[in-house]
């Protein structure tokens, strides 16, 4: 008779090391020393002149679409250059009493008045404003946002007044009309579904870009929306069962991608759980709520469960032994079940069919040359850890 004597179990270990790291500060306090010496000078007609003292000028150019990034150029008792900000608003510093010149430009304006002259008399001067007009021939823009996304993705955007255009908001529900001239426009949203807030806005252009023509989408009673998302990666999402559960219940399978989709759900809470044989899942369910659109983005890992195997070795029989047989059970003194499909005539064998968090049983038989079949060696245990 055959004896079982070692069962290896195919695993690993890792060890990790922390090292520690000490700072110690030390602070010096250097002592200084102060020498001085005291001293008078006198004589008649000697006085010490006071500091020079320096002003400013400021304005603004408005509207913002000339004014913002216009050029500004000061000229006559002192010359300099400024740029205005994003607000149109400039500032020449460190300037002496005296008469200066500030001219603005700006490609595609004029200005009102062309320049302006000023005098510093001992104070600074504010206000220099000027007003920035569009040329003759130039052309503006209409841009603004609808969202949540579900109504805005897609929306049509229809303009109409001055000049008529119609254009398709991108996935995030911005839209914009370009090459308008100055007047009074009405744009105007719609999406299958949906429902706009408000319906319509009114815009004048008057020498300047209009954005933040905005809109909020919201889902017509009675409409259903939609939740998918995709598992990756492939091997373990392709051809996963999602199951829907909450509000509304429902399976599907992923495609080849790993993508899936429920659709025709109405608003309410659910829960998302992906499954497939031989995979877990991060994270392993996720709880979705639906208020007036779509949910997309419900993602999921697949992970590949770690690979076990047990392997067997016992010592060998008399020399008329041609083979042993290999027995398994899930319970300690069986019943077995014969693990081979022919004789095993080495003194090793190998189970790659363990499942993890398992305990297995195992014993082993020899066969002679007349086929008979010898009494269970001693029972050998291998416990299969959990990934």
């Amino acid at each position: 008779m055959a004896s079982l004597r070692r069962a290896r179990l195919q695993t690993g270990r890792v060890t990790s090391c922390l090292g520690q790291l000490c700072l110690w500060v030390v602070t010096i306090v250097p002592l200084i020393g102060i020498w001085g010496c005291t001293g008078s000078v006198s004589g008649p007609g000697q006085s010490v002149p006071p500091p020079s003292t320096t002003y400013s000028i400021s304005g603004t150019i408005s509207p913002n679409a000339g004014g913002s990034g216009a050029t500004v150029t000061l000229s006559g008792a002192a010359s300099a250059t400024s740029t205005t900000n994003t607000s149109g608003s400039y500032t020449f510093t460190g300037l002496v009493n005296g008469t200066y010149a500030v001219t603005p430009s700006n490609t595609g304006y004029t200005f009102s008045p062309g320049s302006q002259s000023v005098t510093i008399s001992g104070s600074n001067v504010i206000g220099v404003n000027f007003t920035a007009t569009g040329l003759p021939g130039t052309t503006y823009s209409i841009s603004g946002t609808i969202s949540p996304n579900a109504g805005g993705s897609g929306a049509t955007v229809t303009l109409s007044g001055a000049a008529s255009a119609t254009t398709t908001t991108n996935t995030s529900g911005s839209y914009t009309f370009t090459g308008l001239v100055n007047g009074t426009y009405a744009v105007t949203p719609s999406n299958t579904g949906y429902t706009f807030s408000p319906g319509s806005q009114s815009v004048t252009i008057s020498g300047s870009n209009v954005i933040g023509v905005n809109f909020t989408a919201t889902g017509l009673p009675g409409t259903t929306y939609s939740i998918s998302g995709t598992i990756s990666p492939n091997a373990g999402g392709s051809g996963a069962t999602v199951t829907l559960s909450g509000a509304a219940s429902a399976t599907t399978t992923t495609n080849t991608s790993g993508s899936y989709t429920f659709t025709g759900l109405v608003n309410g809470t659910y829960a998302v759980t992906p499954s497939n044989t031989g995979y877990t899942f991060s994270p392993g369910s996720q709880s979705v709520t639906i208020s007036g659109s779509n949910v997309i983005g419900l993602n999921f890992t697949a992970t590949a469960p770690v690979a076990h195997s047990v392997t067997l070795n016992w010592s060998g029989s008399s020399s008329s032994v041609v083979g042993y047989n290999i027995y398994r059970s899930p319970v300690s003194g069986g019943p077995y079940t014969k693990m081979n499909s022919s004789v095993i005539t080495l003194l090793t064998y190998t189970d790659t069919t363990v499942q993890a968090g398992q305990v297995y049983y195992y014993v082993v038989t020899s066969m002679n040359s007349n086929n008979v079949e010898s009494s269970y060696s001693n029972e050998l245990s291998a416990t299969i850890p959990t990934p």
